[in-house]
């Protein structure tokens, strides 16, 4: 059975490709600080979590909590398969199968406010599904990147123009009879100089522009025909934006196991994800990391039919960057007649 790692972790991964920021202070999903765990002074204990960043000897752990955590490779840490079945043998694992997005079980003890690991066991499973989290993140850090220095070189320009403004302000201050147009030259400037400030600080955040809800049929993740047409249409505006991304996630109702459900709400997902590549060319690096999330998070109550129903689902969203949807031009014609 498939065990998948926390959405989070999705998430702190892609936010820190989008805004380069430090991983120690990120904001989590309700906005604020993520909170600093430490281990006690000879505390011996047990954590489970997700990897948001690895580091050579070291990596940062969210746990189920919410905290971030230090944990530190030793010489003799052992890195196991934690079996579903308990008649075969578990697998050898190395550290460099040890990356983010993987969930793992910890056990360790205090070293200097960290933990020291001396056994980390995860689902193979887990392992591919995290495979799976670089293979997609790499080419869209590489994106990014191109992106962040495009800006970059934008707020340059605006820096240097910004440095003009003072001659400006002097050339009106002293030319009386052109002292109207330097002006409007001026404010031309300052205009350009803060649609560029408000495109670089809005890079990492991200307007919902249509948001459609997919219903199944109980134990079924085949999409029904006015299912294909909600995504026909879903896929028709992302076409239409600029700089979009597509994010698929998928539910299941309490009917039958834990795992059974998080096995079929993963399969609810991937439907999704397959009818917009192979209907409508959809590229797969527009779809971040399509997630089931099982039972978890109803919409509706869990002990009625009709509830139950509600929540065997699939939840699919056109997100797109304020920074990277909005146009920035600091060279336009300056009028000598202002405009109301």
């Amino acid at each position: 059975m498939k065990r998948l790692s926390s959405l989070k972790a999705v998430v702190v991964v892609l936010s820190l490709t989008l805004s380069g920021a430090v991983m120690a202070q990120q904001t989590g999903a309700s906005g604020n600080m993520s909170r600093k765990a430490q281990v006690n002074s000879g505390q011996k204990m047990k954590v489970k979590g997700v990897i948001i960043r690895r580091d050579d000897k070291s990596f940062f752990l969210r746990d189920q909590t919410g905290s971030e955590l230090t944990v530190r490779l030793a010489g003799n840490t052992k890195f196991e398969e934690k079996k579903g079945n308990p008649f075969r043998g578990g697998k050898k694992y190395s550290e460099a199968q040890v990356i983010r997005g993987l969930n793992v079980e910890i056990e360790g003890g205090d070293s200097s406010g960290d933990l020291l690991a001396d056994k980390i066991k995860f689902y193979d499973d887990d392992l591919r599904v995290a495979l799976s989290i670089d293979s997609q993140v790499v080419p869209l850090e590489n994106r990014m990147g191109t992106t962040e220095n495009r800006l970059t070189r934008t707020e340059q320009n605006a820096e240097r123009l910004s440095g003009q403004l003072e001659e400006l302000g002097q050339v009106a201050n002293l030319a009386k009879g052109g002292a109207a147009a330097a002006q409007d030259t001026a404010d031309a400037a300052v205009e350009g100089v803060n649609k560029t400030n408000d495109r670089i600080s809005s890079l990492d955040d991200y307007e919902v522009k249509k948001s459609t809800t997919i219903i199944f049929k109980v134990g079924s993740a085949v999409l029904s025909p006015d299912a294909k047409t909600m995504l026909d249409d879903l896929a028709t505006q992302a076409k239409n934006e600029r700089g979009f991304i597509i994010e698929v996630r998928g539910f299941a109702s309490a009917d039958g196991s834990e795992n059974l459900n998080r096995q079929l709400s993963q399969r609810r997902s991937d439907s999704v994800v397959r009818y917009l590549a192979e209907q409508h060319d959809i590229s797969l690096r527009r779809i971040i990391l399509p997630f089931g999330y099982g039972e978890a998070m109803p919409v509706a109550d869990n002990t009625t039919r009709e509830g139950r129903q509600e929540n065997r689902r699939a939840e699919v969203k056109i997100l797109v960057s304020r920074g990277i949807g909005s146009s920035v031009n600091v060279n336009r014609p300056v009028s000598s007649t202002r405009e109301e």
